[in-house]
């Protein structure tokens, strides 16, 4: 099992692998207890670990980050319900995270997450996909993105244009027959 496969599904404790995507929904595979369930995307939503990013005080960082430093650090994980034990182990590990808009319960579903992947001996690090995304230099990402939106709104501003001059046929109103 890969890191790049774990997900996490709204409504459903826990962390799944992703087995298979359908039109309608995911079949997922838990890693807790390896039961495998078919979840719909009417009732869930499904993000990706890989796509899951903290808040910092500087730029956003991918959770891999904030994994790998509660990895290195090596020591024992806070008590879960403690709050307060929970932040000050944050703000030792990963001190520039941004405390006012990453809240005690994310960092509890953070450090039940990394003991999960513990457990089951997966390796945290983002597919190589990913990783050649976030290297890739802003100004060619940005350059990318604008011109098919450049050429799109082109297209779309033709057919208007053409529309706007052409006049509407006028409608008659139906006339009334009159009952003798």
């Amino acid at each position: 099992m890969e890191y790049g496969k774990l997900i996490a599904v709204t409504g459903m404790p826990g962390l799944y692998e992703l087995i298979s995507s359908k039109s309608d929904g995911a079949i997922v595979r838990s890693l807790e207890d390896n039961s495998t369930k078919f979840a719909s995307t009417r009732q869930h939503q499904f993000s990706h670990l890989e796509s899951i990013e903290i808040y910092t005080i500087r730029d956003n960082v991918n959770l891999t980050d904030v994994l790998k430093a509660i990895e290195a650090d090596g020591g024992k994980l806070p008590d879960d319900k403690d709050g307060k034990a929970i932040k000050s182990y944050f703000e030792k590990v990963f001190p520039d995270m941004d405390f006012e808009r990453v809240y005690t319960s994310d960092m509890k579903k953070m450090l039940k997450w990394y003991s999960v992947i513990k457990a089951k001996g997966i390796e945290i690090k983002l597919s190589e996909q990913v990783v050649e995304e976030e290297e890739a230099p802003v100004e060619e990402v940005a350059a990318e993105v604008t011109k098919p939106a450049k050429k799109a709104a082109k297209k779309k501003a033709e057919p208007v244009a053409e529309t706007a001059t052409e006049e509407a046929p006028k409608k008659k109103a139906a006339k009334k027959k009159k009952e003798d």
